[in-house]
C-alpha cells in the first residue's frame, strides 16, 4: 500500500508540475492559464492529450513538436520532474495526511516563484499572498511538532511573529541599501516572499533562509557581475535564492540550523 501511494504522489507531482509549466510560461506572457488549451511554443499548434503526459510525452518525441519539429526546452520535464520528486519526498515525510496537502502546496509555489523571478524579476502577490495564509494554517495546525522530518511552523505564534519579521527585516534591508547605494536592492516582491517563508518554517529559520539565499546569491553575483558591463550593479534575482535556500531549510533544516545558529534550539 506504501508503494501504490508513493507512486501516487510521484504521478501527482508530475501532473501539478505540468501545470506549473503553464503558470511559469503564461504568467510573464499576461496570458491566461486556463485558455486556450495547452500548444506548442513555437507553432501554435494544440498540445494532443497523449503528447501532454508529464514527462513521458517529452521522452517519447525526444523533445520536440510532433507537427513543427522544433526543440522544445528541457524545462519543462525538469520541472514536472523536480515536482514529482519533491511530492514524493514529502510523501515519505509525511504519509496521508493534512501536511502533504499543504507542504506540496508550498514546494510547488516556490519552484513558480523561482522560474517567474528568473524570467522577469518579478514574484507575484497571488502566489506570495496566498503562501502566507498557507504558512499561517501550518502553524495553527501544529504541523512543525507533528513532522518535525521537515522545518515547518510549529504553532501560530511562530507563523505569525515569522510573517512580521520576515516582512520587516526585508524590507529593513532593503531600504538601507536604497539608502547607502541610491539605487533598488530589492523589491516587496521579495519583502512579501520572506513574509511567506516566515510564515511556514516560522521565525527561528528566517535568518538561515537568508544566510543561505544571501551566500549564494553573491557567488553567483560575482560571476554575473563579472561577466556584465554593469558590473556590480548587475540585477540580481534575488527570490530565485530565497525561494531555493527555501527548499533546502524545509527538508534539511533540522539538520543544519543547528550549524547555522548554534547555541539555538529549535
Amino acid at each position: 500500500m506504501g508503494l501504490f501511494f508513493s507512486v501516487v504522489a510521484f504521478a501527482l507531482g508530475a501532473i501539478f508540475g505540468s501545470f506549473l509549466n503553464v503558470v511559469i510560461h503564461r504568467y510573464p506572457r499576461e496570458e491566461s492559464i486556463v485558455f486556450p488549451p495547452s500548444r506548442c511554443p513555437h507553432c501554435a499548434t494544440p498540445i494532443r492529450p497523449y503528447d501532454n503526459i508529464p514527462i513521458v510525452s517529452y521522452l517519447w518525441l525526444r523533445g520536440r513538436c510532433r507537427e513543427c519539429h522544433e526543440p522544445i526546452g528541457a524545462r519543462y520535464p525538469l520541472v514536472e520532474l523536480a515536482n514529482a520528486l519533491f511530492y514524493l519526498a514529502i510523501f515519505q515525510r509525511t504519509g496521508l495526511s493534512p501536511a502533504f496537502l499543504l507542504v506540496a502546496a508550498v514546494v510547488s509555489m516556490l519552484i513558480a516563484l523561482i522560474y517567474i523571478d528568473l524570467d522577469i524579476q518579478i514574484l507575484p502577490d497571488v502566489i506570495d499572498l496566498p503562501g502566507v495564509a498557507i504558512g499561517l494554517a501550518i502553524g495553527a495546525l501544529h504541523l512543525g511538532a507533528l513532522h518535525p522530518e521537515l522545518a515547518l511552523a510549529s504553532t501560530l505564534r511562530e507563523s505569525i511573529l515569522g510573517a512580521l519579521i520576515g516582512a520587516g527585516g526585508i524590507l529593513a534591508i532593503a531600504l538601507a541599501y536604497k539608502l547607502v547605494q541610491k539605487i533598488e536592492g530589492m523589491g516587496l516582491g521579495d519583502v512579501k516572499m520572506m513574509a511567506m517563508l516566515g510564515a511556514i518554517l516560522g521565525w527561528q529559520a528566517l535568518f538561515p533562509v537568508l544566510l543561505l539565499a544571501s551566500v549564494s546569491g553573491a557567488v553567483i553575483g560575482i560571476t554575473v557581475a563579472a561577466r556584465s558591463a554593469k558590473g556590480m550593479k548587475a540585477e540580481l534575482p534575488f527570490g530565485v535564492f530565497l525561494g531555493l535556500a527555501a527548499l533546502v531549510m524545509l527538508f534539511f533544516g533540522r539538520d543544519i540550523e543547528p550549524l547555522l545558529m548554534p547555541g539555538i534550539a529549535f
